[in-house]
């Protein structure tokens, strides 16, 4: 039996790497999935339709905090609650932290973890009621790891397991769990993006330092979250579990 029938399962950041492998995951164990990305994302809803049949394109702009809460608000009290919130949207930037403006600070944290304080206020008002729950953040492995050139980012990502450890202590007498999943240095879009021509090098340099000798892919990621979802995990709560191949 699938492990997610019937629910209805929140994913933001899911046009990205990891994104598309959360939407594809859900939609496998037979989740309604709502895929949240930016909004007027070209082609976002035929692309979300290839990734799971039961799933549903919903644009907003995260770095819009009064308008994404607004937004979800409205979307939640249509679906009648969701069940499954995923905080997976990230923005980051590969810089020093002195050529960063203090507006990029805000915004990298704004839209990497403030966001993620909304949505989970509001999924977790209809969660209250129904007295269940699944809450999972995307952290990062650069929180322990080193890692030079991402300061906002690490910022983000440390408040995002701020949120975890709060809101796991708040919502657990609610029965509504609420975990995070780190990422080690899994293959995808923004790795292309950052390294270019130095892809192999930095491929090599990661599995160097891996003690299992092999890259993760987003669906390694995707695995867990959907686990940490399902009631195999309604023990789990207030937990960051990292996914980083021995790192």
């Amino acid at each position: 039996m699938a492990l997610l029938a019937g629910k209805t399962v929140l994913v933001t950041g899911a046009l990205g790497t990891i994104g598309r492998a959360l939407v594809s995951r859900y939609g496998e164990e037979g989740a309604k999935v709502i895929a949240l990305d930016r909004p007027d994302t070209p082609g976002a809803q035929e692309t979300v339709s290839q990734l799971a049949a039961e799933a549903r394109y919903f644009g907003c702009d995260l770095g819009n905090l009064q308008g994404t809460e607004d937004a979800v608000s409205r979307l939640a009290d249509e679906l009648g609650g969701i069940d499954v919130l995923v905080n997976n949207a990230a923005y980051v930037n590969n810089r020093p932290f002195e050529d960063f403006s203090i507006a990029e600070y805000e915004e990298e944290v704004r839209i990497n973890s403030s966001a993620a304080f909304v949505l989970m206020r509001v999924a977790s008002r209809h969660m209250k009621q129904r007295n269940y729950g699944k809450i999972v953040n995307l952290t990062s492995l650069t929180l322990t790891g080193h890692w030079d050139g991402f300061v906002p980012y690490i910022a983000s990502k440390g408040a995002m397991f701020g949120l975890i450890k709060g809101f796991a202590r708040e919502l657990g007498p609610f029965n509504i769990n609420v975990n995070g999943v780190s990422p080690g240095a899994v293959i995808s879009d923004a790795e292309y993006r950052h390294f270019g021509d130095r892809r192999e090098q930095y491929h090599q340099w990661i599995l160097e330092r891996q003690s299992v000798k092999r890259r993760i892919e987003p669906v390694d990621i995707a695995n867990l979250a959907v686990f940490l979802s399902s009631a195999q995990a309604d023990l789990i709560s207030g937990q960051n579990i990292q996914v980083d191949a021995g790192w």
